[in-house]
């Protein structure tokens, strides 16, 4: 089971920085860098400034030193305080989904042992990449403190980890942020002994699923091993939302493909004819699936620029193509894409998926649309959401589903708090 405790954070003294608003930021791996700009022009106290940085040209000192002395900078200055006592931070988000729904999605960022991946401890669901796990290495090792949460999964049917934390939620937040998407952030402390111990009981058996951070994760059980010992070295930051909580959502991540070769865009089409029953849609708006039993596919391309839904003809045909992989897996789309399509008939290799050669992804539809019709890409294939309970299922099969196959919104924004490996 996982342990889940309460943290002596590091936090910004919202008195001094005017709240948090101008200083958290979305997860390092969707900034671009005109967004970093503007983030860092909000406040010189932006948390992309350790979490995103960038060297000290004046001295030539390498980017994560220079996050270093940043953060021990603010320390001094005071502008980021450790806590006095151990708390658990409710968060609750206000959002709009990418499919035009309000939700609110109720979750408590606390600090977790960390262990290696298992039943009944903590389990992954997507595959990872090397880069950005040495990216995110070399910046723990700098600055020795987790500076973004990771956003893991745990079952609760009957809520009793945010009963425990709810009449917290009744008075006013510690602080407030809205994202540039609209999504609102609450987040509060609580110190509460009986609250505390109610969350650890209702946590007591939890087995966690990464729904968000894979890397970080990986990053943060490297470092512990490196040190060694016992310490808070062996913890890290998460924001634990319960499997069941009704504002929980998973919105697909789309595919595309450019480069192709008159070679390739033939395999492409023999495959699809091959293994998928085609019909054309109506609208370009049909294009996105919704999660089915069989796996459907919408797709466009560059060229005849008319959608259509491919359905597998037969699962027999993923099964075939995917050998000793768990049957959770085998009805991923993404799986199925990747094993057929993407592998199959243009025959990327896993170095070119991980490097995004000659693939990319969207996650909005109208994104993904544009790019094809604008031509910057050659085609476009078009996901369904993957549900909750079947991204559990594929996690415990001991399956990692295959890069980009969920999009968890919102994001948990970066600035909240930090977590301290060092006493």
């Amino acid at each position: 089971m996982a342990t889940i405790e309460p943290l002596r954070a590091l936090q910004y003294d919202v008195a001094r920085t005017g709240g948090l608003q101008d200083v958290v930021a979305p997860p390092y791996d969707v900034i671009d860098a005109d967004e970093r700009r503007a983030l860092q022009a909000r406040s010189p106290y932006n948390v992309v400034a350790i979490d995103l940085p960038e060297p000290d040209r004046a001295t030539a000192t390498d980017r994560y030193a220079h996050a270093a002395e940043i953060l021990d900078g603010w320390r001094a200055a005071g502008v980021v305080v450790r806590d006095a006592e151990p708390a658990l931070w409710p968060l609750e988000q206000d959002y709009v989904g990418p499919d035009g729904h309000a939700r609110t999605r109720r979750g408590f960022l606390a600090r977790v042992l960390i262990e290696q991946y298992g039943a009944g401890r903590i389990r992954p669901h997507e595959r990872t990449h090397p880069g950005p796990r040495e990216d995110r290495l070399r910046l723990t090792r700098a600055t020795r403190a987790n500076l973004s949460p990771i956003f893991a999964l745990f079952s609760d049917p009957d809520a009793a980890a945010w009963t425990a934390l709810e009449p917290a939620t009744r008075a006013q937040p510690h602080a407030e942020t809205t994202d540039l998407d609209g999504t609102r952030n609450r987040l509060w402390r609580v110190t509460d002994a009986r609250a505390i111990a109610a969350v650890a009981e209702a946590t007591s058996a939890a087995e966690l699923l990464i729904a968000d951070g894979h890397h970080r994760y990986e990053t943060a059980r490297v470092y512990a091993e490196e040190l060694g010992g016992e310490g808070p070295h062996r913890y890290v930051l998460m924001c634990l939302v319960a499997l069941e909580d009704p504002g929980l959502t998973v919105f697909p991540t789309h595919r595309l493909v450019r480069g192709l070769s008159a070679a390739q865009q033939e395999a492409l089409a023999t495959a699809i004819r091959r293994d998928f029953d085609v019909s054309e849609l109506q609208r370009t708006a049909e294009l996105a699936p919704a999660a089915a039993g069989a796996v459907q596919i919408g797709y466009i391309d560059a060229h005849f620029k008319r959608p259509y839904r491919l359905t597998l003809k037969d699962q027999a045909i993923a099964d075939r193509a995917l050998p000793g992989r768990a049957e959770p897996y085998r009805r991923l789309d993404t799986a199925v894409l990747e094993a057929l399509i993407l592998k199959g008939a243009l025959e990327m290799s896993d170095e070119q998926i991980d490097h995004l050669e000659g693939l990319g992804y969207a996650r909005d539809d109208a994104e993904a649309l544009g790019l094809v019709l604008a031509g910057d890409y050659d085609a476009a294939f078009f996901m369904a959401p993957t549900p909750v309970r079947r991204v559990q299922a594929v996690a415990a099969a001991g399956e990692s589903m295959p890069p980009k196959s969920t999009y968890f919104f919102p994001k948990v924004p970066t600035g909240l708090l930090f977590n301290p490996l060092v006493d």
